[in-house]
């Protein structure tokens, strides 16, 4: 890898220093950095305006129903296959075997992963770490679980992933993200996807190299190797709540035309590959289509809840879902617990005990968690797998017990999330024995007291 050259973009994504977006979920956007790169009435003509070449990324099979096809036409200075031979290179912490170790039943917590060291540079891709996950890519069915620490940028190299579709959750520092189809800038309390395939790199701003703040920077990554994340029905919900669409940004265009020396990192089938390439590969000009990054702010999910007695599914949080063959069962759903407001009477506020078929990761971005008061900080994460029974710990289930139901409760100071899966999401052996794990996790149940008096 060489020293990035200076980069000559258009007068328009040069005076884009502030990311600008398009609105919606789903849809069939367009962008175009200079005008009249977009092909009028048709996908690949004879010749392309301004000498561009038309090139088409598939995320979903090209017969699938209109409304699950996710497809864009990208109008670029090369095509991307001008990049030369892919060759092995160091998986570092990324693993898509989940089979290397014995996955116990017990709960699991970690305390969140130390920050890389000074003089030891980690950039997005370099600081990725594996947690957990099930399936493979190869069958295009499950998921992995990483946590990434980075306290490096990328500069001369960009990565994509042919595994899966990346869900990028930051805990610590925002993230600028810059892809072949523009940029997305995130911060805690925010999230980005990032397609199967699309090129990107990873940039951070509030580094103290950059004027910012922080030595590095630290999040959550779900990569999920199924069908695209979408937004869930809402049912007897109606026609608004959760998640709203418009919430929803994807960025405009916006082009690098530079040459020099460049890398293309790739994960391919569980590996890294990496391949040279004599200019930067994000050098759309134009591109229309539904397969595209977006970004959401979490804090404006619409929250519902109970307003008369009992504590709802925790479904009724749900962002995103990657559904699965089963209707009604997703391969992977996204759930988040942001501030809200319980108003419940006589009722347990906090999530019930309970067991579930499901399998659960969690982690907490901001704040803390109102059924763990102590234990599980931002950064740290917890796994309770199928049918291992978890609930509030027994200092919280002491203050709920306890409270007076009559007044509403305001969860103010919080956002934590989910990750859960219809299948039993296996630790790697990293998380097992080299994670921060917390032995003594299950302590925060035995001090719950018996209460039963053998009377009503």
């Amino acid at each position: 890898m060489g020293k990035m050259e200076p980069i000559t973009r258009s007068a328009d994504a040069a005076a884009a220093s502030t990311p600008r977006y398009q609105t919606g979920f789903g849809n069939e956007f367009a962008s175009e950095a200079l005008p009249g790169a977009l092909p009028v009435g048709r996908n690949s003509p004879q010749r392309c305006p301004y000498g561009l070449y038309a090139e088409q990324l598939s995320g979903t099979a090209f017969t699938v129903p209109r409304a699950a096809l996710r497809r864009t036409w990208l109008y670029r200075i090369r095509p991307s296959a001008t990049h030369g031979a892919f060759r092995r290179i160091d998986d570092g912490l990324i693993t898509n075997d989940f089979t290397a170790i014995e996955t116990p039943p017990h709960q699991l917590r970690w305390d969140p992963l130390p920050l890389p060291e000074a003089g030891r540079p980690l950039d997005f891709v370099q600081g990725l770490v594996t947690m957990a996950g099930h399936g493979d890519p190869a069958s295009m069915s499950g998921c992995a679980i990483h946590m990434y620490r980075a306290n490096a940028s990328m500069t001369d190299r960009v990565f994509y992933d042919a595994d899966g579709e990346l869900l990028i959750v930051p805990q610590l520092g925002r993230l600028h993200i810059a892809t072949e189809l523009g940029m997305l800038e995130i911060e805690p309390q925010e999230i980005a996807v990032i397609p199967r395939g699309v090129r990107f790199r990873v940039e951070l701003p509030d580094l103290k190299s950059a004027g910012g703040t922080l030595d590095a920077v630290r999040g959550y990554v779900c990569e999920n190797f199924g069908a695209p994340f979408r937004l869930p029905d809402l049912g007897v919900i109606g026609s608004n709540g959760l998640a709203n669409p418009r919430d929803f940004m994807t960025p405009v265009a916006r082009y690098e035309d530079v040459e020099g020396r460049f890398e293309i990192v790739a994960k391919f089938l569980g590996h890294l590959w990496s391949a040279p390439i004599d200019h930067s590969p994000l050098d759309v000009v134009a591109w229309h289509g539904s397969s595209v990054p977006y970004k959401y702010d979490l804090r404006r999910f619409n929250a519902i809840g109970s307003i008369s007695f009992d504590h709802p599914d925790p479904s009724i949080f749900l962002v995103l879902q990657s559904p699965s063959d089963t209707p009604g069962v997703d391969m992977i759903d996204f759930a988040i617990f942001p501030p809200r407001i319980l108003a419940m009477e006589d009722t347990f506020r906090p999530a019930w005990y309970h067991r579930n078929i499901a399998s659960e990761f969690m982690g907490l971005v901001h704040g803390s968690y109102d059924a763990k008061q102590g234990g599980f900080v931002p950064g740290g994460a917890s796994l309770h797998n199928c049918m291992t029974a978890h609930g509030p710990d027994a200092a919280s289930f002491e203050i709920a017990s306890k409270a007076d139901t009559s007044k509403p409760t305001y969860i103010r100071d919080t956002m934590a999330f989910m990750f859960e899966t219809r299948l039993p999401i296996r630790p790697t052996r990293f998380a097992l024995e080299s994670a921060p794990l917390q032995r003594d996790y299950i302590e925060c149940w035995q001090g719950l007291k018996k209460h039963f008096t053998g009377r009503p």
